[in-house]
């Protein structure tokens, strides 16, 4: 099977599920040098040759309301056409990336016709939604887990899992390299660095990026000194330069056409949206205070079904707050401003609560670091020949 170059289908639906496509794509490649990979994705898996059919962006939703509603015709029709075009033309393996809303159900159909299919990542059972225990079940061959508590939780429900590591733990440092990153960014040794990473969904610009900026202004009048740096999603950028000049941020704020990872490595702290970035800024070792808003039933809804006390992922795999998570009507702009300004009170006063929080984040480093992509091409390859 290793000389025979396969054809994958893939669907992921926003920018973090194309970062780990990309890293994946690049593995199987290797692998297979003559390998075709058809589906759904974005600009990460355009650069290892994928053939995108939609471009990633359609599938991304904020929440559960009003615009999940608006959208869910022409998703469901993507779907719906996506599985007809794969049952007609059928790959030797398909692999959802994440979006288990959109993935599992199109898995499901598509293993129910013989077609083997792999869900990279598992969906956070362990945190909301339990029920998706059967979905998972009745959709798909293997799950490709990032995390080392998932597989034994799935195993118990009857799930294929296997453990692979979190790819974005090979790709970045151990020890980033602070000076480089802010030399690339024209900012100096000695500055304050605040990054603003808002989310990469349009969504999540309108709801959390307004707030964000507010909450720069609010620092840089107490702190007039202080840099801000926003990495953009590309076509996101102008909407998101336009909520930052109504702050009247000027020089002081950057926004960048990507380059989060140079970002993360260059700040003191960061304010973030929760989400995979937060994992980013985890390993990056970066102090964070983590933030997210959204529609009120969307709210409602997510919080009846949330089964721990952390909804970010440094806090969910370290088992407590080490950072600050400020969640809806929490996340104020003077609320922000005031939790971004201890962690650079703690950098200037008081550097052992900086290095205690470094030290916590690079055990969860090693505990991820594992070589993602050879452990996920051999558990895929194991499929192809079952």
């Amino acid at each position: 099977m290793s000389q025979h170059a396969p054809r994958l289908a893939m669907v992921a639906g926003e920018a973090s599920g194309d970062l780990l496509a990309g890293l994946l794509l690049g593995g199987l490649r290797a692998r297979w040098s003559g390998l075709q990979a058809v589906g759904i994705g974005g600009p990460r898996m355009a650069e290892q040759g994928f053939d995108a059919w939609w471009p990633h962006h359609t599938l991304s939703v904020h929440g559960f309301s009003w615009e999940l509603l608006r959208r869910y015709r022409e998703i469901l029709g993507i779907r719906n056409q996506l599985r007809e075009r794969l049952l007609a033309d059928r790959p030797d393996v398909f692999i959802g990336i994440d979006a288990p809303d959109f993935n599992l159900g199109l898995e499901a159909a598509l293993k129910a016709q013989g077609i083997r299919t792999v869900h990279f990542v598992s969906p956070s059972v362990w945190a909301w939604r339990p029920e998706r225990m059967v979905k998972i079940r009745n959709s798909t061959d293997l799950v490709l887990c990032i995390f080392p508590f998932e597989p034994e939780l799935l195993q118990r429900n009857g799930i294929a899992a296997t453990y692979v590591g979190h790819p974005l733990a090979s790709v970045i440092p151990m020890q980033p390299d602070r000076a480089a990153a802010r030399a690339a960014l024209g900012l100096c040794d000695h500055d304050d660095v605040v990054a603003i990473l808002p989310g990469s969904r349009r969504s999540e610009i309108a709801h959390l990026a307004a707030r964000f900026f507010q909450a720069a202004a609010l620092i840089r009048q107490a702190r007039p000194a202080t840099q801000f740096v926003v990495p953009a999603v590309p076509g996101l950028r102008t909407e998101i330069e336009r909520l930052a000049q109504r702050q009247g941020l000027g020089n002081s704020l950057r926004v960048l056409e990507g380059q989060s990872h140079t970002a993360l490595a260059a700040c003191d702290v960061t304010l973030i949206a929760s989400g995979t970035a937060t994992l980013e800024a985890a390993l990056f070792k970066r102090p964070m205070v983590i933030a997210y808003h959204m529609g009120w039933l969307s709210w409602q809804l997510m919080r009846r079904k949330q089964l721990q006390p952390w909804v970010g992922l440094p806090n969910i795999l370290c088992g407590e707050f080490v950072v600050p998570e400020l969640l809806q009507d929490a996340a104020t702009p003077a609320a922000l401003a005031r939790e971004v300004e201890v962690w650079l009170d703690a950098k200037h006063h008081d550097a052992a609560k900086i290095a205690q929080l470094q030290t916590r984040f690079m055990s969860l480093h090693q505990q991820l670091q594992r070589d993602t992509v050879t452990l996920a091409t051999d558990a895929i390859q194991n499929i192809l020949v079952r």
